[in-house]
């Protein structure tokens, strides 16, 4: 894969990712030859003449050379050079598992390889022949809708639910869209199961699951999927670049009148990870494309429903992840780490993300809004309105609630010089980053607008300002006091990603921004089989 970042290299190491100054990076029949690793302690290697030691080392039983020794703990840059990564255990590794795993870390074999057109011929190659979790490398030629069958007939609304009429479902939740009740019209309790039977029929035919050691590549700058539902379920391993995802629209959403002042909650996201770890997705293009809300059935809250959920969400314990590279944009519930602040036993400790080098532009929210992760911001760019006819940003200090960071309850985000353009009657800085129970947040060197600005005081200013709500109004229900209110705000996050990986990060917020809007997203890259 060839692809232009000047001056610049990235390396997935399994656990976040690496920025090196040098070459770009190898084409796709050598980088290929290092997706699939078996330990977070296995650090892949750009070349195939490393995977070709690798073989020779295994072979031979050899384990006292040191051309087999410096396998483990160790990666190596398009220059080659070799350095200690702060993570390796030197020395837990025998040649035995190296026997055992050099096949893993050196790729699929060609037998794995497929190249796709159509959701059926994409979830014939998932499978693997019978061995869906082996190592294989996936690529996607043109546009694979999900609501396309076998016999080329792509799905709508009335084809998974016969009957079904949003506007008859709205009516049954009353005049004020409350309460619902199956009394309301003799047709709401068959709209009901109407809804409900259409929306498992989507699922069935929508969803397509990433079993581990995956690699799914875009052979052109518009291949990709729409109307797709992509789900990496208790993963390892699995990689997707260079490809362009619209959002699937959720013909069945629901309407909850008891969440917050009443909300649509769409059951559909773009790419969703569940406890899954090791992923990595670049150069790929997220958004609600030829759909947008505005154009939706209006809900009982006189607004259009939302029929779109997550861009790209990460939860139920998923684990060292990087999003490098790519372009999120128009639309509203964008990225979210972790479900809930109650998961504590399935997210804490884990959520370790990186967001390096992206696009974001007319992402309402959730850019990304993090619960208990410890998560690197580094270099992205972000662009907003609020006059967009169709993705207006409004922030708090306009009495919005429109953001791009989010921190959440136990989360520890460490953002570094990013880029935040914010334009529009009203545009201030509030807009950058919002407390959602989170009190521990670390800006480094990021703008607005082109100058220097302080996301830890925006941080600050939120975290007491929900604070000081919250205890207003336990006081007043005569009620204990959430635990996080106790807490004071601080931009000691506990970690620092230096000590995790080594990086190098653009200066200039004019850097940030050529990197945004001309090496972004697919198409950069030439893929070469």
């Amino acid at each position: 894969m060839r692809g232009g970042y000047p001056s610049m290299i990235r390396t997935h190491l399994g656990m976040w990712s690496v920025w090196h100054a040098g070459k770009r990076a190898n084409d796709v029949r050598n980088t290929h030859q290092t997706y699939y690793l078996s330990r977070p302690e296995q650090v892949p290697h750009r070349s195939r003449s490393r995977c070709l030691r690798l073989r020779t080392c295994a072979r031979s039983g050899a384990g006292s050379g040191r051309s087999c020794n410096r396998g483990y703990g160790t990666r190596q840059s398009g220059t080659d050079r070799r350095r200690r990564y702060p993570g390796g255990r030197r020395g837990t590794h025998g040649v035995g598992r190296r026997r055992q795993r050099y096949r893993r870390r050196c790729g699929a074999p060609a037998a794995n390889r497929y190249e796709v057109s159509t959701l059926a011929g994409l979830k014939a190659a998932l499978a693997n022949n019978g061995e869906p979790k082996a190592p294989k490398i996936i690529y996607v030629n043109g546009t694979i809708d999900g609501n396309q069958t076998p016999d080329g007939r792509v799905l709508g609304e009335q084809d998974y639910a016969p009957g079904y009429d949003i506007d008859k479902y709205i009516s049954c939740f009353g005049p004020e869209g409350e309460v619902w009740s199956d009394q309301t019209h003799e047709y709401c309790k068959k709209q009901r199961q109407l809804r409900q039977t259409g929306s498992n029929n989507m699922k069935r035919q929508i969803e397509v699951s990433l079993p581990s050691n995956t690699t799914l590549i875009g052979l052109g700058a518009d291949s990709g999927f729409v109307g797709a539902n992509i789900v990496i379920l208790s993963a390892t391993n699995v990689v997707m670049r260079n490809l362009s995802v619209e959002a699937p629209v959720d013909f069945f959403s629901t309407w909850s009148p008891d969440d917050g002042d009443g909300a649509w909650n769409a059951r559909f996201d773009a790419v969703s990870s569940v406890t899954s770890d090791h992923l990595w997705i670049d150069h790929v293009r997220l958004t609600d494309g030829r759909f947008p809300d505005s154009e939706a059935p209006l809900g009982p809250d006189g607004k259009p429903a939302n029929r779109h959920d997550g861009l790209l969400d990460l939860k139920d314990g998923t684990d060292y992840v990087t999003i490098s590279n790519s372009k999120l944009s128009n639309h509203d519930k964008t990225m979210l780490l972790g479900s809930g602040d109650e998961h504590v036993d399935k997210d804490g400790g884990k959520l370790r993300v990186s967001y390096i080098g992206n696009h974001l532009e007319n992402i309402q929210q959730r850019g990304p809004r993090v619960r208990f992760g410890q998560v690197h911001v580094l270099n992205n760019y972000f662009v907003a309105s609020t006059e967009h006819p169709q993705y207006p940003m409004i922030s708090e200090g306009q009495g919005g609630n429109s953001y791009f960071l989010g921190a959440g309850y136990e989360s520890r985000i460490y953002s570094e010089r990013n880029a935040f353009d914010y334009s529009g009657p009203g545009a201030d800085k509030s807009i950058m980053v919002s407390s959602y129970n989170g009190h521990r947040f670390k800006d480094i060197g990021s703008w607005f607008n082109g100058e220097e600005a302080d996301l830890n005081a925006v941080a600050q200013a939120s975290f007491e300002q929900n604070r000081a709500e919250a205890l207003a109004e336990a006081e007043l229900k005569g009620e204990p006091a959430p635990d996080w209110t106790g807490w004071d705000f601080s931009t000691d996050v506990g970690w620092d990603p230096a000590d995790a990986y080594n990086y190098k990060a653009f200066t200039t917020p004019q850097a940030v921004r050529n990197h945004a809007l001309h090496f972004t997203g697919p198409g950069v890259l030439t893929v070469k089989r």
